[in-house]
């Protein structure tokens, strides 16, 4: 009754932090938990068992009394209430102080106010996508600098952590403690501005940060040798990665650190997350049994006691070489709950173990129960204390070690699909068997890869020597999630679903694990899941009629989603077809573009189609060229729209394209002004031209007067008298306020990409900015 008791008190702290995410979430857990109560409270006078029926009396008076009393109800949902309060007492907030107060509100291209910040480094440098380093800064003091000459006033005392890029160069060699002073340009990171897309300032936020420091030049002012864990793990990576090069000994490094620990390379980080193989880059659970195991063999001849400190000496120690990453904290605190089992002689519950270390760990940084890793982690470890045996047992007909094979990726799979699905809406079609076959030699790499670590720390050598016997098992396994990659349909773009859908499917999945009934109707759980899941997506795809402008910088990019006919209007400059366009679309649940027009605003080849392309096929792709010269595309494009069955074409200014219900055309050679007549509405997209040249045009060639109108900043205010459009759309905010104030007493509707993000219409709506709806939401929430 105790551990019942307990296990009802953690699950009311658990489900008040994600309580917050309802409005009044404290006080609605607080009635669900007193409703509970009242409902229970015929507990202390269970009914009697009658004579007539007295095994039936009997069992429910057995069942009744199985319940906790309900004041311990009544204990969950203070707890659960206290949770919504504790969390938003520890949510990070910028202090008077801290370095982010600092940061100029006018920082704008080429006028950026350069500063000095000085502080210690808090993490080791990491490449970025971009081929910058990067690492954490703990500010202490900031200067602004004057004409490039130097400070130029007294130094400010400050606070706070930043997010420091920096040249490769000057990054290399940085490691923690050491003292350095980074001129560069302070910057508030932004938040998501288009569906899909990578929330920096929320990442940052859940960091402790507010700041970014985008660096250029650096100093190192105390360069003391203090000896510290990022020694070891240097030691061990350079050991590794000398007898097995790269990727192949980062890889290895990383299945026995944790790829948080080491800098493993983008290609092979995104190689293996496509495959859904991310969690074999994650120390946790494997790693910490793995540890155990062999302490524990070798000193099975010493007493318990030993044992004990010997293993958790040693969890330890692979805590710290890891780093404190949530996966590992539970792995860790349920390694150390298995010991104090093994020197208590008592069996530990598992389950009662995963809850107390998500307990402890939510104690400790409750913003972790909104961390996605955090969530996959402990989601994967019920699925396999409550799934496996159920799994296991269904396919007794196969030899265990088989079984095994399939139950435990089958498990994990089964309770991680749908946060998945919530969050990134792509599901990886051949996880499953990747995973049963790679599991060999995942085992294999990870034993190896953690006596080589050992080996390590003695003598370089050695350890490298031993590395050497796993180059073999490590290139299999890169060209295993290569081959499978790289087959038709690896990934099912399905579209993120809903919290409802998901909740929906979660319900499901415990009812077939808690109830009779639902287990020996299993296939028809799944049916219903299925269902929830592809019905409501199939429906969208196949109704749904939208225009979104996304917020992509200085050129228009348009996505038309047109009952299940996908067409995109240009791509934007190199990054956006990867972080914008692709993300975008995945969570629409779009496996393919039927049309693709690339007009070429920008009158250069720097745009990100082949990211598009390598990530979703194009059926048909229209090039228009504004000099009669590069009419031709790069053939590298062109052989990747036809890899895909594709049709590529050259389309001459003047010439229409038209794709399903939307017309589009490039009015004249080197004039970039793309019309487009979408159902009933009129759009002119208008670049980087003067509008005498746009008047000119409009009265000579006749130019329809648009309803939707795009166009650069400085143009917009002349563009909106000239036409008169019901809604304009313009990149930025850079603006005279002046001109704000009149464009505001304008009947046009008038919107900043840059400021309300991508922009939306539907044929039945009005137009809807992407940032406004988020802050709507997050206002209800």
């Amino acid at each position: 009754m105790l551990q019942t008791s307990g296990v009802i008190i953690c699950l009311g702290y658990i489900f008040g932090l994600l309580f917050t995410a309802v409005p009044w979430g404290g006080a609605w857990i607080l009635i669900v938990a007193i409703l509970g109560a009242v409902f229970l409270r015929k507990r202390t006078t269970p009914p009697q068992p009658q004579e007539s029926n007295g095994n039936k009396g009997k069992a429910t008076a057995n069942i009744w009394q199985s319940f906790p009393h309900p004041r311990v109800w009544l204990i969950a949902g203070l707890v659960g209430l206290l949770a919504t309060v504790y969390l938003q007492w520890r949510s990070p907030q910028p202090s008077i102080k801290d370095i982010s107060q600092f940061v100029p509100a006018d920082n704008v291209a080429n006028q950026e106010q350069l500063v000095i910040v000085r502080g210690q480094v808090e993490s080791s440098p990491r490449l970025t996508r971009s081929q910058r380093g990067q690492f954490w800064l703990a500010a202490t003091q900031l200067d602004e600098v004057k004409n490039g000459n130097g400070p130029a006033s007294v130094p400010k005392g400050v606070t706070g952590k930043l997010y420091v890029t920096l040249p490769l160069l000057q990054a290399t060699g940085l490691h923690p403690g050491e003292e350095i002073a980074v001129t560069g340009i302070l910057y508030k990171p932004k938040a998501a501005s288009n569906p899909g897309a990578f929330d920096f300032q929320k990442y940052l936020k859940q960091e402790g940060s507010f700041a970014g420091l985008i660096g250029r030049q650096i100093n190192i002012v105390n360069d003391d040798d203090k000896w510290g864990w990022w020694q070891i793990r240097e030691r061990i990576l350079k050991s590794q990665v000398q007898s097995l090069g790269i990727p192949a000994g980062p890889l290895v490094s990383a299945m026995v650190l944790g790829s948080k620990a080491v800098d493993l390379p983008y290609d092979i980080r995104d190689l293996f997350v496509k495959a859904g193989m991310a969690h074999a880059l994650a120390a946790s659970g494997f790693q910490t049994s793995l540890i155990l195991g062999v302490i524990l063999q070798l000193t099975k001849r010493t007493n318990k006691a030993t044992q004990f400190i010997c293993g958790f000496l040693g969890l330890i120690i692979f805590l710290s070489l890891s780093g404190f990453q949530p996966a590992v904290l539970r792995a860790v605190i349920m390694g150390s709950a298995a010991l104090v089992g093994l020197l208590l002689d008592r069996k530990v519950k598992q389950f009662g173990s995963l809850l107390l270390a998500a307990t402890l760990l939510l104690l400790f940084n409750p913003l972790w129960i909104w961390d996605l890793g955090f969530q996959l982690s402990f989601l994967a470890t019920l699925g396999l204390i409550v799934t496996v045996p159920a799994i296991t047992e269904k396919l007794n007909w196969l030899p265990p070690a088989i079984a095994s094979l399939i139950a435990v990726p089958l498990a994990a799979t089964i309770w991680t699909l749908p946060i998945q699905l919530s969050v990134f809406g792509v599901v990886p079609a051949y996880s499953l068997l990747l995973n049963m076959i790679t599991t060999p030699f995942i085992s294999v790499i990870s034993i190896g890869g953690i006596i080589s670590a050992i080996a390590a720390l003695a003598s370089s050598r050695v350890g490298s020597a031993i590395a050497s016997i796993l180059n073999y098992p490590s290139d299999w396994l890169i060209q295993l999630v290569e081959f499978f990659s790289s087959l038709p349909g690896n990934s099912l773009v399905v579209g993120s679903i809903s919290t409802w859908q998901m909740l929906a499917v979660y319900a499901l999945i415990l009812l077939t694990c808690l109830v009779k009934w639902w287990q020996k109707r299993w296939w028809f759980a799944g049916l219903m899941i299925f269902g929830l899941v592809l019905v409501p997506a199939w429906h969208s795809a196949n109704t749904l009629f939208r225009v979104t402008v996304l917020e992509a910088g200085a050129e228009p990019v348009v996505v038309i989603q047109d009952k299940g006919n996908i067409t995109l209007i240009n791509s934007g400059e190199e990054g956006t077809g990867r972080y914008t366009i692709v993300p975008f679309l995945q969570q629409q649940g779009v496996n393919k573009i039927e049309w693709a027009i690339a007009s070429d605003f920008d009158n250069n080849d720097n745009n990100a189609w082949l990211e598009v392309i390598q990530s979703l096929p194009i059926k048909n792709f229209y090039k228009y060229s504004l000099k009669p010269e590069t009419n031709l595309a790069s053939q590298e494009i062109q052989q990747e729209v036809q890899k895909h069955q594709g049709i590529y074409q050259t389309v001459i200014p003047g010439q229409q394209v038209v794709t399903g219900l939307t017309v589009a055309q490039l009015i004249k050679e080197q004039l970039p002004v793309l019309y487009l007549q979408i159902q009933n509405q009129t759009w002119l997209l208008v670049g980087d031209v003067e509008p005498q040249e746009i008047e000119r045009l409009a009265k000579g060639e006749g130019l329809p007067r648009p309803q939707v109108l795009w166009c650069s900043p400085e143009s917009l205010k002349d563009l909106i008298k000239l036409f008169q459009p019901k809604v304009a759309i313009a990149t930025s905010t850079n603006l005279d306020p002046k001109i704000i104030t009149e464009l505001k007493q304008n009947p046009t509707q008038v919107f900043f990409t840059g400021r309300d993000g991508a922009i939306q219409w539907t044929p039945n709506g009005q137009f809807e900015s992407f940032i406004q709806e988020t802050e709507n939401k997050s206002s209800v929430l």
